[in-house]
């Protein structure tokens, strides 16, 4: 009997463990279950929202976003082309084959969740090779149903790590409801239309069209390869910028479709030879007013969307602007008007010469030639031809037919592109944008002189050098210094010398007339005059350092050089930095961050987020009230160089303007700045190329450039009523001005000049008579 029981004794404790084991793992099997549950019902709101039976059954309908301007006018939406889907028959059969092959190769034999490959990527991941275990249902859940939005996180769900973990619950269990309720081609066709190839192109139907100018029923092996390679990562595989990483991986889904018997190793062997053929147009899925503001909107919209976990392109969402549609047009109408004349004027100016010039006033060799090659024409020759040189040129020279921008309206014409290069090129462009100063509220933004053929923003994308109109940095620096509008500064040669790079280097400063008046005469009435001596001089004595730090202060964020010649505005800045900073003189000192977009409301029109105006003090009330007072000069002292402001319609009922022009080195950028009680405003006009420009300053200064469009668009404003911008002088000071600044300017009269072809005229009759006498 004992033997039997010493026999029996070790098959006990074996049977124990084993129950014990069982009891673990049942323990394991049911806290499983219990967190599955827990996350799905999202128990005491620990784990975020998951997606609803009604979700599931009826995923949301895609509303387009649509824009508003301040006065309620709906300028254009934000729409995806597929949201209706494509039929998953209408969808090419290789392009799911090749998706299965490459992404879940057991796709038709897992209900969700691979087990399989989940755990060979914990393998693989124990390893050192990182790999993801994701279905394609898993990812269609994610994409459909947003899994890792701000808006499906609990409490834990900040928490690192935990946060994934919770995610990729939500993802399976997504997962698992999605298989129980859709067949599997019901799945990919969902997948396929919802997916993100990159290039704008959401869904099978816009990619097929972005990619190969096809529909995704006509999509060949190699063209369904290739997108499915791109699905790994948009922007690194994306075939148009990184054709060399999309090839590789196009060719590996090539390799992994012969693996899985999709196409026969043969014909994927012979299709890694075969380039990557693409006839690339990207889709802008939005729809409406074709404005250059269109693009910073887009990025602001995109940006915020991203941080609110929102889809613009299906979320319903109404974005209002800033942009005033009735203030807009006028913006446009005045610069379209004026640009349309001086553009005529610039052709007769240059007459048959060519007007891309070097310093010396000579053509510069071989500029269209080097022009070219920075088009995308050149470069989609280059990657036709490679280095065969005479077949790009071949081609860059043979006519063809096509339409081009007049003043007229588009013409129909037949031109090589290089003839289409040198046509265009001899366009003028501009930049116009117009802010209220108490708010940055951007009310009109005109980023060029047509949209549909020159797309380049001239108002923020583009700097260029500001010339006189960055004076007023200089001048509103030295007053913060303690300087006064009626101090006086000689107008006289100067040089200065300074160090530059370890160098000694000297700068001499002249006047735009080449003219030195040797007089004495206040910082108001220099800057009237646009002074550039008493500028260098003012520059040198505050410190050119100190005129830098200034203007960051005022809002300009472009890169400064701290150089004596700073001051008269050697550094580019773009039209929105400006028109930013010169506000700050109206609103009493208070910097503006400039808004565009002013709220955002959901589909059922409930507010989202307002923006609110952002403002700090960045100089003094008393500097402000006298930088007003000193870019009135430019109207008010002798000589000032707004006058020519005095043709328009805008000197009625004591109304004031103020405001500062600027010319760079041989007039290849011509500004104005303009400032009334209620606007700012900055135009830019200038050429593609800085050697496109006037040649005189009579044509192709700042006053006979920028400042007439200013001009027209404040007539424009004030003679409409339904603005509410009415005429009147500037508001007084609500501080004491301390410094003395109604100095006035008394201009020497001018000596009588002896006209010396008169008075030789003279001389000769005189001497003729004493001839006759004798």
């Amino acid at each position: 009997m004992s033997e039997k029981k010493k026999k029996i004794q070790p098959q006990s404790k074996y049977n124990k463990w084993v129950r014990n084991l069982w009891k673990v793992f049942g323990a394991g099997v049911v806290f499983v279950i219990l967190y599955f549950v827990a996350v799905d019902v999202n128990f005491l709101y620990l784990f975020g929202e998951s997606p609803g039976l009604d979700e599931l059954e009826n995923p949301r309908s895609n509303v387009p976003s649509e824009i508003y301007t301040a006065d309620g006018v709906m300028i254009g939406r934000y729409f995806r082309e597929n949201r209706d889907p494509v039929p998953f028959d209408s969808i090419a059969p290789i392009m799911a084959k090749a998706l299965i092959a490459t992404e879940d190769e057991r796709f038709y034999k897992h209900q969700g969740i691979d087990p399989i490959g989940l755990l060979a990527a914990v393998r693989d991941n124990l390893s050192g090779d990182t790999r993801g275990a994701s279905t394609i249902t898993q990812q269609l859940a994610k994409n459909l149903y947003k899994t890792r939005t701000k808006n499906t996180k609990g409490v834990l769900g900040y928490i690192p790590g935990i946060s994934t973990l919770i995610a990729k619950t939500k993802e399976w269990n997504t997962a698992i409801k999605l298989e129980q309720r859709y067949t599997k081609d019901e799945i990919l066709g969902m997948y396929l239309n919802t997916v993100d190839f990159g290039s704008n192109a959401f869904g099978i139907k816009v990619a097929a069209s972005t990619f190969f100018s096809t529909t995704p029923d006509k999509l060949k092996p190699e063209e369904a390869a290739m997108l499915v390679g791109v699905l790994k990562a948009p922007t690194t595989y994306n075939p148009r910028f990184n054709p060399k990483n999309a090839l590789a991986r196009r060719n590996v889904v090539l390799e992994q479709m012969a693996k899985n018997k999709v196409i026969p190793q043969a014909q994927a062997d012979s299709l890694t030879q075969v380039p990557i053929s693409l006839q690339y147009h990207v889709e802008e899925h939005l729809d409406g007013v074709p404005a250059y503001y269109r693009q910073a909107v887009n990025e602001f919209v995109r940006r915020w969307s991203e941080e609110k976990g929102l889809d613009f392109y299906s979320e319903g969402l109404k974005i209002y602007l800033t942009i005033d549609s009735r203030m807009q047009r006028l913006a446009e109408e005045a610069l379209r008007e004026k640009m349309k004349n001086l553009q005529r004027r610039f052709e007769s100016h240059w007459s048959r010469r060519n007007p891309w010039v070097d310093d010396q006033d000579k053509e510069i060799p071989n500029f269209i030639e080097n022009s070219i090659k920075r088009t995308a024409v050149y470069q989609s020759l280059k990657a036709k031809h490679g280095d065969d040189t005479a077949a790009i040129n071949r081609d860059l020279n043979t006519p063809k037919k096509m339409q081009v921008f007049t003043w007229k309206g588009m013409k129909d014409t037949t031109l090589s592109s290089m003839d289409s290069l040198r046509y265009y090129k001899r366009f003028l462009h501009a930049g116009m944008m117009t802010m209220d100063p108490y708010t940055g509220h951007i009310k009109a933004w005109v980023g060029g002189i047509d949209y549909e053929n020159f797309k380049y923003d001239h108002v923020k994308q583009a700097r260029r050098q500001p010339g006189s109109t960055f004076k007023p940095f200089v001048y509103a620096a030295a007053i913060d210094q303690g300087y006064s509008p009626c101090d006086k500064l000689q107008d006289k040669n100067v040089t200065i010398r300074y160090v530059e790079d370890g160098k000694d280097m000297e700068w001499t400063p002249h006047n735009a007339d080449y003219s030195i008046s040797g007089r004495q005469m206040s910082l108001r009435h220099a800057m009237g005059r646009s002074i550039n001596t008493v500028t260098a001089q003012l520059t040198e004595a505050i410190g050119w350092e100190t005129v830098r730090k200034f203007a960051r202060r005022l809002g300009i964020t472009s890169p400064l050089e701290a150089v004596p010649s700073i001051g008269l505005g050697s550094s580019d800045v773009s039209v929105f930095e400006m028109v930013n900073a010169y506000s700050t003189f109206v609103n009493n000192g208070f910097l503006n961050k400039p808004i565009l977009v002013l709220k955002i409301e959901d589909r059922n029109g409930n507010l989202i987020e307002q923006f609110n105006p952002q403002q700090k003090r960045v100089i003094s009330e008393e500097t402000a009230f006298l930088m007003v007072h000193m870019l009135k000069g430019t109207m008010e002292e002798p000589g000032g160089t707004s006058q020519a402001l005095w043709e328009y319609e805008l000197w009625k009922k004591g109304n004031q303007v103020a405001g500062k022009t600027g010319t760079t080195s041989n007039h290849s950028d011509g500004w104005y700045m303009g400032v009334t009680k209620d606007l700012v405003t900055g135009v830019w006009v200038g050429g593609e190329d800085r050697s496109i420009h006037f040649r005189t300053s009579a044509y192709g200064e700042g006053s006979k450039t920028a400042l007439p469009i200013f001009g027209r668009f404040m007539e424009k404003v004030y003679q409409d009523p339904t603005l509410g911008i009415k005429l009147g002088p500037f508001p007084k000071p609500a501080v004491k001005i301390r410094k003395p600044y109604n100095c006035i300017t008394v201009v020497p009269r001018k000596p009588k000049v002896i006209d010396s072809v008169a008075v030789d005229s003279l001389l000769q009759q005189l001497n003729d008579s004493i001839s006759a006498q004798f």
